[in-house]
């Protein structure tokens, strides 16, 4: 693609960025066939290759609007186009640089800008949350039904494993996470100390950073990442091997670190190193040895599996989850489209509420044709958003492989 990128822009590392993913794109249109708000709405402009072309426009310096912006909001940021893309565009960082300049160069009216700040002052932090959801539970019995459904019942963490074990690694515990499903690093951990692995919370640790960075706070973003770095450094300087994340969307931000402070002098090399040792739960029990991990046939349910778009478009671990529960002798049912988001997208299920919709029962349609017991996903946002609509019980995969849990 030919690029002709506007002096407010060209000579800027953002710029230079854009300009290079720009070129890549040969319009072939591929990724217009796996995208899902495309196949919902069937406009041009509401696939990524249309919303490349608004973005090029943006940067070239053609006026933007409210309809601009509305088509970028409307992307997932699913990827689903990247894993499609024959040239490699890496289309989720040019929709980062073009959100950033569309806000820029046509504000969003006070309300919307109300609400991204509501969810950039609340999802980070996990004190603020757990009070919020704390009185969700408080008052549901008097709630409408339809909102009685989309608040998760109280769930026990359960006993965590004592230290000792040879191995060390850490793990984030998140910002949403311990409020909704406290149980699924317990899990972790209790399975991770079978494999004679000591999992290791480090305090000071907490949002990844994803909410403010896909909320186009990109500073905000970055002092988390930072916040992040600081407080794992001691323990990655003293020999801890890894660092472990359960939610693929978290794992899949935790691993870009390095990318996106790259230009930061002080702490471009601890990021590199981050990202570098940064694993999906799902990437360590992949290597393992999981013998110890075995259980009776009796207590192993039939399970659809959701994965995430981050584990699967993102992080490119297609599959990986699937063959450690056949290795463990789960009986899988069939999901079709499976490379389909689920809805749920971080903020996008609050944002964007009826595409959201729709692509929940399009999901759940594909993942309980199979009549599984149970559906399990690799994400806590995915594992959020289908339950609020599932008719069977929905749990972090990881869950099934911990026998306390099962």
């Amino acid at each position: 693609m030919q690029t002709a990128l506007s002096d407010f822009v060209r000579d800027t590392p953002e710029g230079r960025e854009a300009d290079e993913i720009l070129r890549k794109c040969v319009h072939c249109g591929f990724c217009n066939a796996t995208c899902p708000t495309y196949q919902l709405l069937g406009d041009e402009l509401d696939g990524p290759r249309g919303r490349i072309y608004l973005i090029k426009q943006a940067l070239e310096g053609h006026a933007v609007s409210a309809k601009t912006r509305l088509h970028l909001d409307r992307c997932l940021t699913c990827r689903s186009c990247e894993t499609t893309c024959p040239s490699g565009v890496r289309y989720h960082r040019l929709l980062d640089i073009g959100r950033e300049v569309i806000e820029e160069r046509a504000p969003r009216p006070w309300h919307e800008r109300l609400l991204r700040r509501l969810l950039r002052l609340v999802l980070p932090h996990s004190g603020r949350f757990a009070a919020l959801l704390w009185l969700g539970r408080t008052v549901k019995p008097v709630l409408p039904q339809a909102l009685q459904r989309k608040i998760p019942p109280r769930r026990a963490g359960g006993a965590w494993p004592a230290p000792g074990r040879n191995r060390t690694m850490l793990v984030l515990d998140g910002c949403v996470q311990p409020a909704i499903a406290p149980q699924i690093n317990a899990a972790s951990a209790r399975v991770l100390d079978r494999l004679g692995i000591s999992l290791q919370r480090v305090p000071g640790a907490a949002c990844c950073g994803a909410v403010s960075h896909h909320l186009s706070a990109h500073d905000e973003g970055l002092a988390q990442m930072r916040r992040n770095i600081d407080a794992w450094w001691p323990a990655l300087e003293s020999g801890a091997e890894a660092i472990v994340i359960t939610a693929s969307a978290c794992a899949t931000m935790v691993k870009a670190y390095g990318e996106l402070l790259r230009g930061d002098p002080k702490y471009a090399e601890k990021a590199a190193r981050v990202s570098a040792l940064t694993r999906d739960i799902a990437e360590v029990l992949a290597n393992e040895e999981l013998d110890p991990l075995r259980q009776s046939a009796a207590s192993r349910p039939r399970v659809a599996f959701h994965s995430p778009c981050t584990l699967q478009h993102a992080e490119r671990l297609v599959g990986v989850v699937e063959q450690i529960l056949l290795r463990l002798g789960f009986a899988l049912t069939p999901v079709a489209d499976g490379h389909l988001c689920c809805g749920s997208a971080g903020t996008y299920s609050i944002l964007q509420q009826t595409l959201s919709t729709q692509l929940l029962s399009n999901k759940l349609s594909c993942l309980q044709a199979g009549k599984p017991d149970v559906i399990a996903t690799a994400n806590i946002g995915c594992l959020a958003h289908l339950a609020t609509e599932a008719n069977v019980p929905v749990c972090h995969w990881i869950e099934l492989v911990d026998p306390q849990s099962a």
